[in-house]
């Protein structure tokens, strides 16, 4: 954990004081790769609180869908067709599953502390 930690603020800094520019047409893949990224790194928190965290599964899977979600970008590019829209779909309504069972996960660890403490009453 305090690895993540490090790792999280050394990309702070860096991304604060390494200027980073790149053109404004690779914006769509850019952006589609950190919603790819964003959804793994949550769903990788999902399934550590569930206590079925696997390194090799969540980085294989945070590559995956990134260079898929790319792949897709690129290609409905080449053809004309937004295809991007698929992954921003599915990346976004992960996000929002997995969020939603993180938060009820710490609702319920929270409510059964204070059960358990007295402090709810029933």
């Amino acid at each position: 954990m305090i690895f993540a930690l490090l790792g999280i603020i050394l990309g702070i800094i860096l991304g604060f004081y390494i200027p980073v520019s790149y053109s404004p047409v690779y914006s769509l893949y850019v952006s589609v790769a950190i919603l790819a990224c964003i959804d793994s790194v949550i769903g990788g928190t999902k399934a550590k609180l569930n206590n079925e965290f696997d390194d090799l599964i969540f980085i294989s899977g945070f590559v995956t869908n990134t260079i898929l979600a790319i792949f897709l970008s690129y290609s409905g590019e080449k053809l004309g067709v937004p295809l991007y829209y698929g992954a921003i779909i599915t990346f976004s309504w992960r996000m929002f599953q997995n969020t939603a069972i993180i938060r009820r996960y710490i609702i319920q660890k929270f409510e059964t502390r204070n059960l358990q403490r007295g402090r709810i009453d029933e």
